[in-house]
């Protein structure tokens, strides 16, 4: 499956996402066409340029009008009636759903009464059934996002000044990684936000893949810290997870109980942590400790680290990223006397029961683990001759 990471390290809008998947490759003429479709009048501009030494394409939609507010009902009919593809059509059509609904509850109104300001306007609405349309051209079929650099300082709306992110931006983003590093500006926009929460299907580190294309979409100011565009990242799956960056969480404590530290691991774990050791260590004047050690996903190093402080005494922690490299594997399920186990198989042909599976098992028949881990890997076995 082809898949596309959006690299937003200057944050994300409508404009630099079309410019990106047009340098990435996504056939230029189809992509106006498609826009051309709408029946909006506008006109449209490609321009290659540069951000801070990095060339990049710059994707305008040129047109008369400057104010012009319109209902969600008015845009997925303006949609409906194009001449797109029918999964760029449904993309561009969530989108601008997720949209409306973050305007709702910011403006606490209902749906079908939210006006369409800055998002309303034709430009706006080229950027984002632009975008939709290139990533069909490119044949992507799983979008993941980085972490958005949201930017900070103020931004001037239809609302009068707001602060960074915008309202509608930040509720687009509940529950998303962000950030803010660089220029007290703008640099992620609701249209970008709507785009990135609502196709990508996760956020975090690029995805294991094989390298097609890359691509650097403009955005309309040339920062001296860092290069404003948006990259995209498109390849094929390489159908493993052989290696990927985890955050590492560490802390030594000499002061909680071994109750308090398995609880600790069970919440951790429940939490999301992939994997969490305890490890008996001896520390400063000659006290004998924990080393708590947990594995985790980038996007969830904030959480996790707060309840290693909500429920262990430690005072401080250790946090550093780490490469992880896991062979790819797939689960079949297998027919014991006692039950059905799934098995872990890899490429390479190992495999293992599943142990929770197993464990279950065992304290239903009153068996021996070992006896259900022994059936589990013997059912296997007879499978594959």
């Amino acid at each position: 499956m082809k898949i596309c990471y959006l690299d937003a390290f200057s944050g994300i809008s409508g404009d630099m996402t079309v410019g990106a998947l047009l340098d990435a490759g996504a056939d230029r003429e189809a992509l106006l066409s498609a826009l051309t479709s709408l029946g909006t009048g506008a006109k449209f501009e490609v321009e290659k340029t540069k951000r801070r030494g990095i060339a990049a394409s710059k994707f305008r939609v040129l047109t008369g009008e400057t104010k012009n507010h319109r209902h969600l009902h008015h845009i997925l009919e303006l949609i409906a009636k194009s001449g797109i593809a029918e999964r760029a059509k449904q993309n561009a059509s969530a989108v601008f759903q997720g949209l409306g609904e973050a305007e709702a509850k910011v403006h606490a109104i209902p749906l079908e009464k939210v006006h369409f300001h800055e998002v309303g306007a034709v430009d706006s609405i080229c950027d984002i059934v632009g975008a939709c349309v290139g990533f069909d051209l490119l044949g992507v079929g799983a979008i993941y996002s980085s972490a958005l650099n949201v930017g900070s300082g103020t931004v001037k709306t239809e609302h009068g000044v707001l602060p960074v992110p915008a309202p509608a931006t930040a509720e687009l983003l509940t529950g998303k990684p962000i950030y803010a590093r660089g220029p007290s500006v703008e640099l992620t926009t609701p249209t970008g936000a709507a785009i990135a929460a609502t196709l990508a299907v996760e956020f975090g580190p690029l995805p294991p893949l094989c390298l097609a294309s890359t691509g650097y979409g403009a955005g309309d100011k040339d920062f001296p810290e860092h290069a404003n565009v948006l990259r995209v990242i498109v390849g094929e799956t390489s159908g493993a997870e052989e290696s990927t960056t985890v955050a590492v969480l560490e802390a030594n404590i000499d002061d909680s109980s071994p109750q308090v530290l398995g609880y600790a691991m069970d919440r951790l774990l429940e939490a999301g942590a992939l994997d969490v050791t305890l490890e008996s260590v001896l520390m400063k004047k000659n006290r004998p400790g924990t080393l708590v050690r947990v594995i985790a996903k980038p996007e969830d190093r904030e959480a996790l680290a707060q309840l290693l402080f909500t429920e262990t005494s430690t005072l401080g922690l250790r946090t550093y990223s780490a490469e992880r490299r896991v062979k790819s594997r797939r689960f079949v399920e297998v027919e014991t006397p006692y039950g059905k186990v799934r098995m872990k198989i890899a490429d390479d042909g190992s495999f293992a029961p599943e142990y929770d599976d197993c464990r279950d098992i065992a304290i239903k028949t009153g068996l021996p683990l070992k006896i259900i881990l022994a059936e589990a890997n013997l059912a296997y076995l007879k499978n594959i001759r």
